[in-house]
Protein backbone atom coordinates (compact mmCIF):
# COMPACT_ATOMS: atom_id res chain seq x y z
CA UNK A 1 0.00 0.00 0.00
CA UNK A 2 2.78 2.40 0.96
CA UNK A 3 4.69 1.51 -2.20
CA UNK A 4 1.60 2.15 -4.29
CA UNK A 5 1.05 5.53 -2.64
CA UNK A 6 4.68 6.50 -3.28
CA UNK A 7 4.36 5.56 -6.93
CA UNK A 8 1.20 7.68 -7.23
CA UNK A 9 2.83 10.66 -5.52
CA UNK A 10 5.91 10.35 -7.72
CA UNK A 11 3.71 10.23 -10.79
CA UNK A 12 1.77 13.30 -9.69
CA UNK A 13 5.01 15.17 -8.99
CA UNK A 14 6.44 14.32 -12.39
CA UNK A 15 3.21 15.34 -14.10
CA UNK A 16 3.15 18.63 -12.21
CA UNK A 17 6.83 19.30 -13.01
CA UNK A 18 6.30 18.60 -16.70
CA UNK A 19 3.28 20.93 -16.79
CA UNK A 20 5.08 23.64 -14.84
CA UNK A 21 8.06 23.53 -17.17
CA UNK A 22 6.00 23.58 -20.36
CA UNK A 23 6.84 26.64 -22.42
CA UNK A 24 4.13 29.28 -22.84
CA UNK A 25 2.71 29.77 -26.29
CA UNK A 26 5.10 31.93 -28.33
CA UNK A 27 4.82 35.70 -28.51
CA UNK A 28 6.35 38.05 -31.07
CA UNK A 29 7.24 41.46 -29.64
CA UNK A 30 7.42 43.83 -32.60
CA UNK A 31 8.85 46.71 -30.60
CA UNK A 32 11.71 46.17 -28.17
CA UNK A 33 14.82 48.26 -27.67
CA UNK A 34 18.41 47.32 -26.96
CA UNK A 35 19.69 50.51 -25.46
CA UNK A 36 22.28 51.47 -22.90
CA UNK A 37 21.38 52.66 -19.43
CA UNK A 38 22.40 56.25 -19.84
CA UNK A 39 21.56 58.98 -17.39
CA UNK A 40 19.32 61.61 -18.94
CA UNK A 41 18.38 59.68 -22.10
CA UNK A 42 15.48 57.64 -20.68
CA UNK A 43 13.87 58.11 -17.28
CA UNK A 44 14.92 55.54 -14.69
CA UNK A 45 11.30 55.39 -13.50
CA UNK A 46 8.14 55.13 -15.60
CA UNK A 47 4.47 55.09 -14.64
CA UNK A 48 2.76 51.84 -15.58
CA UNK A 49 0.16 52.98 -16.25
CA UNK A 50 -0.45 56.66 -15.76
CA UNK A 51 -3.58 57.22 -13.69
CA UNK A 52 -3.62 60.96 -14.41
CA UNK A 53 -1.72 63.01 -16.97
CA UNK A 54 -1.39 66.38 -15.30
CA UNK A 55 -1.90 68.82 -13.77
CA UNK A 56 1.13 71.02 -14.25
CA UNK A 57 1.62 74.56 -13.03
CA UNK A 58 3.48 76.41 -15.81
CA UNK A 59 5.11 78.63 -13.21
CA UNK A 60 7.73 75.91 -12.86
CA UNK A 61 9.60 74.01 -15.60
CA UNK A 62 7.62 71.03 -16.85
CA UNK A 63 10.72 68.83 -16.72
CA UNK A 64 10.77 69.28 -12.95
CA UNK A 65 7.08 68.41 -12.66
CA UNK A 66 7.55 65.30 -14.77
CA UNK A 67 10.55 64.05 -12.85
CA UNK A 68 8.74 64.60 -9.57
CA UNK A 69 5.63 62.68 -10.61
CA UNK A 70 7.69 59.78 -11.94
CA UNK A 71 9.22 59.41 -8.51
CA UNK A 72 5.92 59.66 -6.63
CA UNK A 73 2.38 58.36 -6.86
CA UNK A 74 1.03 61.74 -7.98
CA UNK A 75 0.04 60.53 -11.46
CA UNK A 76 0.22 56.75 -11.06
CA UNK A 77 -0.25 53.94 -8.57
CA UNK A 78 2.62 51.86 -9.95
CA UNK A 79 6.09 52.80 -11.16
CA UNK A 80 8.69 50.62 -12.85
CA UNK A 81 12.34 51.18 -11.98
CA UNK A 82 15.08 50.55 -14.52
CA UNK A 83 18.17 48.42 -13.81
CA UNK A 84 21.21 50.48 -12.96
CA UNK A 85 23.66 49.12 -15.52
CA UNK A 86 23.80 47.69 -19.02
CA UNK A 87 24.58 44.11 -18.02
CA UNK A 88 21.60 43.95 -15.66
CA UNK A 89 19.29 45.46 -18.26
CA UNK A 90 20.33 42.95 -20.91
CA UNK A 91 20.20 40.00 -18.52
CA UNK A 92 16.75 40.86 -17.12
CA UNK A 93 15.33 41.55 -20.57
CA UNK A 94 16.63 38.29 -22.03
CA UNK A 95 15.35 36.39 -18.98
CA UNK A 96 11.89 37.89 -19.54
CA UNK A 97 11.98 36.92 -23.21
CA UNK A 98 12.87 33.37 -22.30
CA UNK A 99 10.33 33.10 -19.46
CA UNK A 100 7.43 34.23 -21.63
CA UNK A 101 8.70 32.60 -24.85
CA UNK A 102 9.04 35.93 -26.63
CA UNK A 103 10.81 36.58 -29.93
CA UNK A 104 11.58 40.29 -30.12
CA UNK A 105 12.14 42.67 -33.01
CA UNK A 106 14.92 44.58 -31.26
CA UNK A 107 16.16 47.96 -32.40
CA UNK A 108 18.93 50.23 -31.25
CA UNK A 109 22.49 51.14 -32.01
CA UNK A 110 23.81 48.46 -34.37
CA UNK A 111 26.61 47.32 -32.08
CA UNK A 112 24.30 47.09 -29.07
CA UNK A 113 21.78 45.07 -31.06
CA UNK A 114 24.55 42.78 -32.26
CA UNK A 115 25.71 42.31 -28.69
CA UNK A 116 22.22 41.31 -27.53
CA UNK A 117 21.68 39.04 -30.51
CA UNK A 118 24.98 37.30 -29.81
CA UNK A 119 23.80 36.59 -26.25
CA UNK A 120 20.40 35.31 -27.39
CA UNK A 121 20.42 34.52 -31.11
CA UNK A 122 17.13 32.61 -30.96
CA UNK A 123 15.22 35.45 -29.28
CA UNK A 124 16.51 38.64 -30.91
CA UNK A 125 15.37 39.72 -34.39
CA UNK A 126 17.71 42.51 -35.40
CA UNK A 127 16.15 45.86 -36.27
CA UNK A 128 17.65 49.27 -36.87
CA UNK A 129 16.72 52.52 -35.12
CA UNK A 130 16.69 55.45 -37.50
CA UNK A 131 16.13 59.19 -37.59
CA UNK A 132 17.53 62.12 -39.52
CA UNK A 133 19.90 62.90 -36.67
CA UNK A 134 21.27 59.36 -36.74
CA UNK A 135 21.58 59.53 -40.51
CA UNK A 136 23.68 62.65 -40.18
CA UNK A 137 25.83 61.45 -37.29
CA UNK A 138 26.35 57.85 -38.40
CA UNK A 139 26.10 58.13 -42.17
CA UNK A 140 22.96 55.97 -42.38
CA UNK A 141 22.06 57.05 -45.91
CA UNK A 142 19.78 55.07 -48.26
CA UNK A 143 22.85 53.59 -49.95
CA UNK A 144 24.58 52.55 -46.73
CA UNK A 145 21.34 51.12 -45.34
CA UNK A 146 20.79 49.14 -48.53
CA UNK A 147 24.18 47.51 -48.05
CA UNK A 148 23.38 46.71 -44.40
CA UNK A 149 19.98 45.18 -45.15
CA UNK A 150 21.29 43.19 -48.11
CA UNK A 151 23.52 41.21 -45.74
CA UNK A 152 20.41 39.83 -44.05
CA UNK A 153 21.75 40.59 -40.59
CA UNK A 154 19.09 43.24 -39.91
CA UNK A 155 15.50 42.28 -40.66
CA UNK A 156 13.42 45.37 -39.85
CA UNK A 157 13.87 49.10 -40.52
CA UNK A 158 12.65 50.75 -37.35
CA UNK A 159 11.97 52.21 -35.02
CA UNK A 160 11.82 55.18 -37.37
CA UNK A 161 11.32 57.99 -34.86
CA UNK A 162 11.16 61.03 -37.12
CA UNK A 163 8.01 62.26 -35.38
CA UNK A 164 10.32 63.45 -32.59
CA UNK A 165 12.20 65.50 -35.17
CA UNK A 166 9.08 67.15 -36.58
CA UNK A 167 8.74 65.06 -39.74
CA UNK A 168 5.78 63.21 -41.22
CA UNK A 169 6.41 59.74 -42.74
CA UNK A 170 5.23 61.17 -46.07
CA UNK A 171 7.76 64.00 -46.02
CA UNK A 172 9.83 64.13 -49.21
CA UNK A 173 13.04 63.97 -47.16
CA UNK A 174 12.11 60.46 -46.02
CA UNK A 175 11.07 59.27 -49.48
CA UNK A 176 14.45 57.73 -50.51
CA UNK A 177 14.44 55.54 -47.39
CA UNK A 178 10.97 54.21 -48.08
CA UNK A 179 11.97 53.49 -51.68
CA UNK A 180 14.98 51.55 -50.42
CA UNK A 181 12.85 49.50 -48.02
CA UNK A 182 10.24 48.73 -50.67
CA UNK A 183 12.92 47.70 -53.15
CA UNK A 184 14.46 45.25 -50.65
CA UNK A 185 11.11 44.20 -49.10
CA UNK A 186 12.23 45.30 -45.63
CA UNK A 187 9.43 45.88 -43.07
CA UNK A 188 9.29 49.41 -41.69
CA UNK A 189 8.13 50.32 -38.17
CA UNK A 190 7.26 54.00 -37.81
CA UNK A 191 6.66 55.76 -34.50
CA UNK A 192 3.15 57.16 -34.76
CA UNK A 193 1.65 58.16 -31.46
CA UNK A 194 2.65 59.09 -27.96
CA UNK A 195 6.04 59.97 -26.65
CA UNK A 196 6.30 60.96 -23.01
CA UNK A 197 3.49 63.30 -21.96
CA UNK A 198 4.62 66.87 -22.56
CA UNK A 199 7.32 65.77 -25.04
CA UNK A 200 8.08 69.26 -26.50
CA UNK A 201 9.03 70.41 -23.00
CA UNK A 202 11.33 67.41 -22.39
CA UNK A 203 14.09 68.16 -24.92
CA UNK A 204 11.98 67.08 -27.91
CA UNK A 205 11.36 70.60 -29.12
CA UNK A 206 10.28 69.53 -32.63
CA UNK A 207 7.70 67.00 -31.42
CA UNK A 208 4.16 67.99 -32.42
CA UNK A 209 0.79 66.46 -31.51
CA UNK A 210 -0.45 66.81 -35.10
CA UNK A 211 2.17 64.28 -36.17
CA UNK A 212 0.30 61.59 -34.21
CA UNK A 213 -2.16 61.50 -37.07
CA UNK A 214 -2.14 58.31 -39.19
CA UNK A 215 -3.14 60.52 -42.11
CA UNK A 216 0.56 61.40 -42.26
CA UNK A 217 1.21 57.89 -43.55
CA UNK A 218 -1.18 58.11 -46.45
CA UNK A 219 0.95 59.53 -49.24
CA UNK A 220 3.83 57.23 -48.31
CA UNK A 221 1.49 54.24 -48.52
CA UNK A 222 0.13 55.36 -51.89
CA UNK A 223 3.61 55.87 -53.33
CA UNK A 224 4.84 52.51 -52.04
CA UNK A 225 1.98 49.99 -52.26
CA UNK A 226 4.29 46.97 -51.89
CA UNK A 227 5.89 48.27 -48.71
CA UNK A 228 5.23 46.54 -45.38
CA UNK A 229 4.60 49.30 -42.81
CA UNK A 230 3.36 49.12 -39.27
CA UNK A 231 2.33 52.12 -37.22
CA UNK A 232 3.89 51.82 -33.80
CA UNK A 233 1.66 52.67 -30.84
CA UNK A 234 -1.33 52.26 -33.18
CA UNK A 235 -1.46 56.02 -33.63
CA UNK A 236 -2.99 56.54 -30.18
CA UNK A 237 -5.04 58.57 -29.43
CA UNK A 238 -6.10 59.30 -33.03
CA UNK A 239 -8.61 56.47 -33.16
CA UNK A 240 -10.94 57.60 -35.94
CA UNK A 241 -7.97 58.56 -38.13
CA UNK A 242 -6.36 55.17 -37.44
CA UNK A 243 -9.54 53.29 -38.35
CA UNK A 244 -9.94 55.34 -41.51
CA UNK A 245 -6.33 54.84 -42.59
CA UNK A 246 -6.40 51.08 -41.97
CA UNK A 247 -9.71 50.81 -43.85
CA UNK A 248 -8.28 52.73 -46.80
CA UNK A 249 -4.90 50.99 -46.87
CA UNK A 250 -5.29 47.24 -46.23
CA UNK A 251 -1.52 46.65 -46.16
CA UNK A 252 -1.10 48.75 -43.00
CA UNK A 253 -0.56 47.00 -39.65
CA UNK A 254 -0.20 48.48 -36.15
CA UNK A 255 1.48 47.53 -32.89
CA UNK A 256 0.19 48.30 -29.40
CA UNK A 257 3.60 49.08 -27.91
CA UNK A 258 3.68 51.39 -24.88
CA UNK A 259 -0.08 51.95 -24.89
CA UNK A 260 -0.50 48.39 -23.57
CA UNK A 261 1.09 49.44 -20.28
CA UNK A 262 1.55 53.23 -20.19
CA UNK A 263 -1.92 54.72 -20.68
CA UNK A 264 -4.80 53.92 -18.29
CA UNK A 265 -5.91 50.35 -19.00
CA UNK A 266 -9.56 51.32 -19.47
CA UNK A 267 -8.48 53.66 -22.26
CA UNK A 268 -6.21 51.01 -23.82
CA UNK A 269 -9.02 48.48 -23.82
CA UNK A 270 -11.43 51.01 -25.33
CA UNK A 271 -8.95 51.77 -28.11
CA UNK A 272 -8.06 48.12 -28.77
CA UNK A 273 -11.68 46.97 -28.73
CA UNK A 274 -12.66 49.59 -31.29
CA UNK A 275 -9.86 48.44 -33.59
CA UNK A 276 -10.97 44.83 -33.24
CA UNK A 277 -14.69 45.63 -33.56
CA UNK A 278 -13.95 47.54 -36.75
CA UNK A 279 -12.55 44.36 -38.29
CA UNK A 280 -8.81 44.93 -37.94
CA UNK A 281 -8.01 42.12 -35.48
CA UNK A 282 -5.80 40.41 -38.08
CA UNK A 283 -3.58 43.47 -38.42
CA UNK A 284 -2.83 44.29 -34.78
CA UNK A 285 0.51 43.13 -33.38
CA UNK A 286 1.90 43.00 -29.88
CA UNK A 287 4.75 45.26 -28.86
CA UNK A 288 6.12 46.12 -25.45
CA UNK A 289 8.26 49.16 -26.27
CA UNK A 290 10.56 47.96 -23.51
CA UNK A 291 13.35 50.47 -23.28
CA UNK A 292 14.90 50.07 -19.84
CA UNK A 293 12.02 48.50 -17.92
CA UNK A 294 11.95 44.73 -18.59
CA UNK A 295 8.74 44.32 -16.57
CA UNK A 296 6.81 45.96 -19.42
CA UNK A 297 7.08 42.71 -21.42
CA UNK A 298 5.07 40.77 -18.84
CA UNK A 299 2.63 43.62 -18.22
CA UNK A 300 1.93 44.02 -21.94
CA UNK A 301 1.35 40.32 -22.53
CA UNK A 302 -0.97 40.12 -19.52
CA UNK A 303 -2.95 43.12 -20.81
CA UNK A 304 -3.74 41.18 -23.98
CA UNK A 305 -4.42 37.87 -22.25
CA UNK A 306 -6.70 39.53 -19.67
CA UNK A 307 -8.80 41.44 -22.21
CA UNK A 308 -12.25 39.92 -21.69
CA UNK A 309 -13.55 41.21 -25.04
CA UNK A 310 -10.94 39.21 -27.00
CA UNK A 311 -11.48 35.58 -27.95
CA UNK A 312 -8.68 33.08 -27.51
CA UNK A 313 -8.10 33.17 -31.26
CA UNK A 314 -7.93 36.97 -31.30
CA UNK A 315 -5.39 36.97 -28.47
CA UNK A 316 -3.20 34.51 -30.37
CA UNK A 317 -3.48 36.66 -33.49
CA UNK A 318 -2.32 39.77 -31.64
CA UNK A 319 0.41 38.03 -29.67
CA UNK A 320 1.83 35.92 -32.49
CA UNK A 321 -0.03 35.06 -35.69
CA UNK A 322 -0.34 38.54 -37.17
CA UNK A 323 3.34 39.32 -36.67
CA UNK A 324 4.37 35.92 -38.09
CA UNK A 325 2.37 36.73 -41.22
CA UNK A 326 3.66 40.31 -41.43
CA UNK A 327 7.28 39.18 -41.07
CA UNK A 328 6.68 36.36 -43.57
CA UNK A 329 8.05 33.71 -41.25
CA UNK A 330 8.31 30.27 -42.80
CA UNK A 331 6.50 27.22 -41.45
CA UNK A 332 9.84 25.90 -40.19
CA UNK A 333 10.58 29.17 -38.37
CA UNK A 334 7.13 29.20 -36.77
CA UNK A 335 7.45 25.56 -35.74
CA UNK A 336 10.81 26.27 -34.06
CA UNK A 337 9.16 28.97 -31.94
CA UNK A 338 6.43 26.74 -30.49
Amino acid sequence: MLKSACVCLTSLFLTHSTTAQKRPLPVIDMHLHAMPVKKGSTPAIICAPFRDIGPHDPAQPYSETYQNVLKSSAWADRQLIAPTNNDSLKMLTLLALDKYNVYAVTSGDMETVRNWEKSSPDRIINALDWGFGLAKNQGLTPDSLEKIFKTGEFKVFGEVAIQYEGYSPSDSAFEPYLAMAEKLDIPVGIHLGPGPPGAPYLNYENYRAKLHSPFGLEEALIRHPKLRIYAMHAGWPMLDEMLTTMYTHPQLYVDVAAICYMIPQKEFYFYLERLVNAGFGKRIMFGSDNMVWPQTIEIGIEAINNAAFLSTAQKRDILFNNAARFLRLTEAEIKAMQ
